[in-house]
């Protein structure tokens, strides 16, 4: 699987950006999704993922409210829809993919089987 990040960009703070996450491949859907980030000199976390039937859903604290993570799987497309962003949103993000049958939705980074390249998101004060 491919995975391809598009929208990040610049957003003045309080603003909303969305960003998404397109896989190669016709088995989409027996893959569970996450977006993580990493800002410089800090570790990276996962900020939102979805299982694979967009039924289970999961949020950090930072950006429960503000974030949404939602997913087509006719368009082998997970996306990321960013309100109300804060300088320290500012981050790289990541798309991830992990192949499995079960329902589940997957925090940990090393439970990921596929990563995208990245796409920066800056949030100015």
């Amino acid at each position: 699987v491919q995975l391809v990040e598009s929208g990040g960009g610049l957003v003045q703070a309080g603003g909303s950006l969305s960003v998404s996450c397109a896989a190669s491949g016709r088995t989409f859907n027996r893959y569970a999704m996450g977006w993580f980030r990493q800002a410089p000199g800090k570790e990276r976390q996962c900020v939102a993922a979805i299982n694979l039937r967009g039924t289970r859903t999961y949020y950090a604290d930072s950006v429960k409210g503000r974030f949404t993570i939602s997913r087509d799987n006719d368009k082998n497309t997970v996306y990321l829809q960013m309100n109300s962003l804060k300088p320290e949103d500012t981050a790289v993000y990541y798309c991830a993919a992990k192949s499995t049958y079960y329902i589940d939705y997957y925090v940990n980074q090393n439970s990921y089987d596929y990563w995208g390249q990245g796409t920066q998101v800056t949030v100015s004060s």
